[in-house]
């Protein structure tokens, strides 16, 4: 009985050639268009040299625009700060603002005053509404407290104080605390105010301060001196 032979294996036969000679084709052709392309804008641009300086020029003539109103924008909120003064009672006083606007207004007086400073109150604000850095390198943690009846009303308590003296150092890295309110202190807060280093301008300091040309360090008494720029 003769033995079967196993079926014979197919041979995968290669890839034609053509499919390769087509991709290496299609490549060299886009190649060459590149370069066409590439010697055309090359010869366009020889020929119409003036085109893209013209435009070089004007682009740099907007930038220096730009930087020129920007520079001037600065020189005038510099000129408006120095010459900022504020009172508490009025019209536009500030026991007219908004507990937003009072906050503003501080950052106002210490940008006045020569501070870089910059508004952050917000919700989640731990405890502080402006942080600054005055012209020595020391840095102010500033809680704000506006006070719609100012003379009357509820004076800002204690707990203000708790709260700010737990995050200016540690969540800010500012050097001094200071509470600022268009009302009054509770005795506790003037007591551990005084015990803790942290600072209170009431009514009687901001219309010293608001209305004259005093920077805050000068109307507040007992304020640390930087060495080297920084609190030591």
């Amino acid at each position: 009985m003769a033995s079967r032979r196993p079926p014979a294996r197919r041979r995968r036969g290669r890839r034609p050639a053509r499919r390769d000679d087509a991709t290496w084709l299609a490549y060299g052709l886009l190649a060459i268009a590149a370069f066409s392309t590439a010697a055309a804008v090359l010869r366009w641009l020889a020929a119409n040299w003036w085109i893209p300086a013209a435009l070089l020029l004007a682009a740099g003539a907007a930038a220096a625009a730009v930087l020129r109103s920007r520079a001037r924008t600065a020189r005038e909120h510099r000129l408006r700060a120095a010459h900022l003064r504020l009172a508490l009672s009025g019209p536009g006083g500030i026991d007219h603002m908004t507990p937003d606007g009072f906050e503003y207004a501080v950052r106002d007086l210490l940008q006045r005053d020569g501070c870089r400073a910059r508004k952050v109150g917000r919700a989640n604000d731990q405890s502080v509404d402006v942080l600054a850095e005055d012209p020595t390198g020391r840095r102010w943690a500033v809680q704000c407290k506006h006070k719609q009846d100012p003379v009357g009303g509820k004076p800002v308590g204690v707990g203000v104080l708790y709260a700010l003296a737990g995050t200016y150092q540690r969540a800010h890295g500012a050097h001094l605390a200071v509470v600022v309110t268009n009302g009054r202190f509770s005795r506790d807060a003037h007591r551990w105010g005084a015990q803790q280093g942290v600072l209170l301008v009431d009514r009687t300091a901001l219309a010293h301060w608001a209305a004259g040309d005093q920077p805050l360090w000068n109307v507040l008494p007992h304020i640390p001196q930087p060495r080297n720029g920084r609190l030591g």
